[in-house]
């Protein structure tokens, strides 16, 4: 039995951060549960768990998220390679309380996430403030500090700046400039190029705005004008929509640090 199977982490959130975060407290041994909306907004949707909401199940890097219908059944889903995907808005009472709860929407504010709500609280970038809000934030912001568990004051503030990504920032965001509904006429992995129409919105063309890799693609549906809705890396490796990103893996490996010093010492 795993040294950490009696503490189970919910994590609130199963886009490209929040499935970084569940996928390695699983690998270690934690028990986890993922939280999402009926209607995810991931964008990296081949890598992230929150896509289970809406298909099912998915697979990402040998771990396996499955939709849950209910707490009971989320509890029952855990499994050594299985992480349950529970549809809801807020942390349901569970037959087990939860040990930690990992808020992971990075909603860039403080929604309804409590300091009381666990034992531990865990919340990934700008909006929180370690000692107020949760007990440990960890910075989301790239550079230097990305993955740092801060244990007093913010993460860095919200920029509204995308991180560099092979040179580009802004660019290779895609946001919807319209209300309406949106349909791809490109998949993941595709290579496209600067101007390229790629899906559209109610009838008005979606368009890159760099040429790369599509790394992602919100669900098609209704959407609203300044919802990011894709993803191109200028890198242009296609593996770069299969395989969890750089930035989760360390964003992750902050969120486990924090656990682990909290296990380790209480007092925190």
């Amino acid at each position: 039995m795993s040294l950490f199977a009696d503490h189970l982490v919910v994590v609130r959130g199963g886009g490209d951060l929040g499935t970084g975060v569940a996928w390695k407290l699983r690998r270690v041994g934690f028990p986890v549960i993922v939280l999402e909306l009926a209607r995810p907004l991931a964008v990296r949707r081949t890598v992230a768990f929150a896509t289970a909401a809406s298909t099912g199940s998915i697979v990402v890097d040998g771990v396996e998220a499955v939709r849950a219908d209910d707490p009971i059944a989320a509890i029952q889903g855990i499994g050594e390679t299985r992480v349950p995907v529970l549809v809801s808005d807020v942390v349901p009472d569970f037959p087990v309380d939860p040990s930690v709860v990992v808020d992971a929407r990075l909603a860039k504010q403080v929604l309804d996430t409590r300091i009381d709500q666990a034992p531990f609280v865990v919340a990934l970038g700008p909006g929180f403030t370690a000692g107020v809000d949760c007990h440990a934030v960890v910075e989301t912001m790239r550079g230097h500090r990305l993955g740092r568990v801060i244990w007093e004051g913010p993460a860095a503030p919200n920029t509204g700046v995308p991180g560099h990504l092979g040179g580009a920032t802004v660019d290779r965001v895609v946001r919807a400039h319209a209300a309406g509904e949106l349909a791809w006429s490109v998949d993941f992995g595709d290579l496209v190029e600067s101007g390229q129409e790629i899906g559209s919105i109610a009838d008005s063309p979606v368009q890159a705005g760099i040429a790369g890799t599509v790394r992602g693609l919100i669900m098609p549906g209704p959407v609203e004008p300044g919802l990011k809705i894709g993803d191109i890396d200028p890198r242009g490796d296609p593996t770069a929509s299969t395989e969890i990103s750089d930035k989760s893996r360390s964003v992750a490996g902050g969120v486990l640090e924090a656990i682990l010093v909290w296990l380790d010492d209480g007092s925190r």
